[in-house]
């Protein structure tokens, strides 16, 4: 499971879940667009509508990339160990990884129910230029051991942050997102100035 928010999705988050798709030998990455994201409140965020568009766009021709709107249907804000809690129901059987940021791992024991989180999931961490450097392994307390891998990918510096900077600055955004979701971006207007 890779969540967030996606506004929008970016070269980086599709680099990154290809190399933990054969880092870990997954079959599948599953996108999931967050529905109302508790630690981004207020009106900025693009609509749902829109990131899941948007998403879709970026995953297309990947045969191992899907795209769950579980999170957009619950309507209450997403919280990731409800959604692991209804992908095990949907998807029974599956061996889940959460494929995280380390910038949300130093964040991590402060999210709702972290160790229920580590039973039904392995956390696998992606190194980001933001955080602070980590080790391949991570380093956590004991509760955490043995359920958290790093992925040991390449840094690459793109956020949706700066990509939305770029695009209202009327700056270019081609090659940080893949072009349909920059025509996309476009045609919709979601970020002024965006060409």
């Amino acid at each position: 499971m890779f969540g967030g928010t996606f506004d929008p999705p970016h070269i980086g988050h599709l680099a990154l879940a290809e190399w933990a798709r054969g880092r870990l030998q997954l079959d599948k990455v599953l996108f999931v667009p967050a529905g109302r994201p508790p630690h981004k409140p207020g009106p900025r965020l693009s609509s749902a509508e829109h990131r899941l568009a948007m998403t879709r766009l970026a995953v297309r021709g990947n045969p191992a990339f899907e795209v769950s709107t579980i999170e957009l249907e619950s309507g209450g804000p997403s919280y990731t160990v409800d959604t692991l809690g209804r992908l095990r129901e949907r998807y029974e059987g599956a061996w889940w990884f959460l494929l995280l940021g380390s910038d949300s791992l130093e964040e991590f024991p402060t999210w709702r129910e972290p160790q229920t989180i580590l039973k039904l999931a392995t956390l696998a961490v992606v190194q980001r230029p933001s955080a602070r450097a980590t080790p391949a392994t991570p380093t956590l307390p004991g509760g955490f051991r043995g359920r958290v891998i790093g992925v040991g990918n390449p840094l690459l510096d793109v956020s949706s942050t700066m990509v939305r900077r770029r695009a209202r600055a009327g700056l270019s955004i081609r090659y940080l997102v893949p072009e349909p979701v920059a025509a996309y971006i476009v045609r919709h207007r979601l970020y002024p100035s965006a060409r």
